[in-house]
């Protein structure tokens, strides 16, 4: 394979790599160099992708984990003709520019996942891989494999010290996701120097007891035996694979091959000159590339086509000999179908009792299972205690592909940045599930959720120091500010059924924004003032009879039936105050400065803050004169009402907090 075209179609990933970050004057060009040959093997002479199609549905997927060296990606974007141009690569992390510092999904055609945090990539893939695996098992029918595709993530040492990458291989060993595909760019340099220094293991054993297949290349510059170690790992249809490719950091830069100095620096002017003159590259004009490499690659690209043609083909024929699959798979990729739940009168009256919060969720979950036919999700081993198993719909697993339950195990960080992957892939609406106080865990792919506009909905249960006995550290206190700081992240804490059912109908038919529904564990009462107004995230629940309200008590959650009896009885002692339930801080921001005066009129000061969380963040809405009734330090063991008590958050707490701004 090693042909001069190929030699040099490598090269130019290498040339086009270093002067973008030249240019830049800031970069990483050592994973670039070094990966270049296994990038342009999978891409060239592998992958089934489409640059005329980017989202064709049956593409093999591929994610640069280690996403600092991102040139190295959007120089095959740009060679392979997917929109990228020479001026979009030499505004490479310039303002604006469709080039930034690491890969955005949705910003820059052709990138699957926003990465940079390592050892993200590799557990998106994951989720990736895992949805491949259950659409597969939902709609493959014989002679009709119309979804087969292969999912390909490429990273180094850092991606494999990093934690969450044990936490998401060791679910992919175990679930058997025989179409992941783990590139291992195995330069054994970090930044610090020589990955000897921390990180000394065997990866090779430690993939094997994951249960993967391991396979090894020695020299990272040999496209021959890299093709040959893909097919091996394509060949084994029971186990994902692993392929520790041995690269030189900076590879053709002869001042800077294999030096820590390499991975997150520019090269410099003479040792970009150094580099062409090492690899042959006549042309010392930064970002030129020959014709004939741009021929090279426009003609693998059309040769690439062609598979998306006979895919098409194979498809068309499926949906006519299977039209009741044919009509899943729209609703299945519909967007919208998930908003004609907004006239379903039996979704927004799930329950009448008192009942946890949590317990409400679990019963919507049951009843959306049956509405929405791509619900998938779970919980990271808290199934029971979240409220987030469905009944009658099977679990994932290596056995049965086609089980909408996912059982992450005790892996929270890797559950989330899972759950990313599985909505990143397409065909799924994915939901992720664990204790509100270990959000602390899910934090950082909750981010890129955020930050990717990913709608993967988070159930975060057990909400407040309402948790009793299991103490503080189990008791959530600032993690619900946390999420709130987060921006384009939507925290709900319902007060009830129906605020439960508007959460859980905003997380599904969103389209940009992930959410978070934070439950309660402890039962709570159905308020008669409760409405879908609480998809506008915060509204009168209980007005005063006066035009302009002597106070306003804002309360979310559990605290909302304080606020409501505190009213009751202001009302007797001649105070005549406004009940506002704050479902969701976020969504009210969003609504008009009208109806936000409508809701909490300026010219009403006495103001009172109820939540059994921190009280961070409240002046924004009860102002510096207000009163916060919540937590200044962490709770305490002991049954949840007694906390309620000892923390002073309760009803006659908020009364006082009233008259005192009288």
């Amino acid at each position: 394979m090693s042909n001069s075209i190929d030699t040099r179609s490598i090269n130019a990933i290498r040339i086009l790599s270093a002067d973008a970050i030249q240019k830049a004057n800031s970069g990483h060009p050592g994973l670039p160099l070094g990966s270049a040959p296994a990038a342009y093997t999978l891409w060239a002479k592998v992958m089934n992708h489409n640059p005329k199609d980017p989202n064709w549905a049956n593409r093999d997927r591929f994610i640069l984990s280690g996403g600092h060296g991102s040139m190295l990606l959007y120089s095959l974007l740009h060679l392979f003709g997917y929109g990228l141009t020479k001026e979009d690569l030499a505004n490479f992390r310039q303002l604006g520019s469709l080039t930034p510092g690491h890969p955005e999904y949705r910003h820059t055609v052709g990138v699957e996942a926003t990465t940079g945090p390592l050892g993200a990539g590799m557990a998106m893939a994951v989720g990736m891989a895992m949805a491949e695996k259950h659409l597969a098992s939902v709609f493959n029918t014989e002679n009709y494999p119309v979804v087969d595709h292969y999912t390909y993530v490429l990273g180094g040492d850092g991606c494999m010290m990093e934690g969450i990458s044990y936490e998401a291989f060791s679910l992919a060993g175990t679930l058997g996701l025989s179409k992941l595909i783990v590139l291992y760019d195995s330069n054994d340099i970090s930044i610090e120097g020589g990955t000897n220094i921390a990180f000394r293991e065997s990866v090779q054993k430690r993939f094997e007891a994951f249960g993967f297949q391991t396979l090894r290349v020695e020299d990272g510059n040999d496209p021959d035996a890299i093709l040959a170690a893909i097919e091996e790992a394509k060949a084994d249809t029971t186990r994902p694979s692993m392929i520790e490719i041995k690269t030189k950091i900076g590879a053709g830069c002869p001042a800077k091959e294999g030096k820590a100095s390499a991975h997150g620096e520019p090269l410099g002017v003479e040792n970009v000159a150094a580099l062409r003159e090492n690899l042959g590259w006549e042309d010392s004009t930064p970002f030129a590339v020959p014709q004939d490499i741009y021929d090279n690659y426009a003609a693998i690209a059309a040769e690439n086509a062609k598979a998306e043609d006979a895919w098409n083909e194979l498809f068309a024929a499926w949906r006519s000999a299977n039209p009741d699959l044919a009509k899943l798979w729209d609703e299945y990729h519909d967007e919208n179908y998930a908003e004609k739940l907004y006239d379903d009168e039996a979704f927004w009256h799930i329950c009448d009792a008192p009942e946890a919060t949590r317990n409400v969720s679990g019963k919507l979950i049951n009843y959306m299972k049956d509405k929405i036919p791509n619900f998938f999700g779970g919980a990271a081993d808290l199934a029971p205690s979240t409220k987030t198993y469905m009944k009658d719909m099977g679990d994932f697993s290596k056995e049965t592909p086609e089980g909408s339950n996912l059982h992450f195990g005790v892996r929270e960080l890797a559950m989330a940045a899972i759950g990313n992957g599985i909505w990143l892939h397409g065909g799924l609406r994915p939901f992720v599930s664990t204790f509100f106080v270990f959000s602390d865990y899910v934090k950082p792919m909750a981010r890129l959720s955020a930050l990717m506009q990913a709608p993967l909905t988070y159930v975060l249960t057990h909400d407040s120091i309402g948790v009793g006995e299991d103490g503080p550290t189990h008791e959530p206190i600032e993690q619900l500010a946390m999420l709130r700081a987060l921006p384009n992240f939507y925290a709900f804490r319902p007060a009830d059924a129906m605020e439960t059912a508007a959460a859980w109908y905003f997380a599904e038919t969103s389209k940009t924004k992930p959410t978070a529904l934070v439950l309660s564990r402890q039962n709570l009462p159905q308020l008669a003032g409760s409405s879908k107004e609480a998809l506008k995230g915060a509204y009168i629940l209980e007005d005063s009879t006066k035009e302009t309200p002597d106070a306003i008590i804002i309360a979310t959650g559990s605290e909302v039936q304080l606020a409501v009896e505190a009213r009751e009885k202001l009302l007797t002692d001649g105070i005549d105050v406004r009940v506002v339930s704050m479902p969701c801080m976020d969504l009210f921001a969003d609504q008009s400065a009208d109806y936000q005066e409508k809701v909490l009129p300026a010219a009403v000061t006495k103001r009172v803050s109820v939540e059994a969380l921190s009280t961070f963040g409240w002046e924004r809405y009860v102002g510096l004169s207000g009163k916060k009734i919540g937590m200044t330090g962490f709770g305490a063991s002991a049954p949840g009402g007694k906390l309620f008590e000892h923390f002073g958050i309760t009803t006659d707490a908020v009364i006082a907090a009233v008259k005192e701004q009288f």
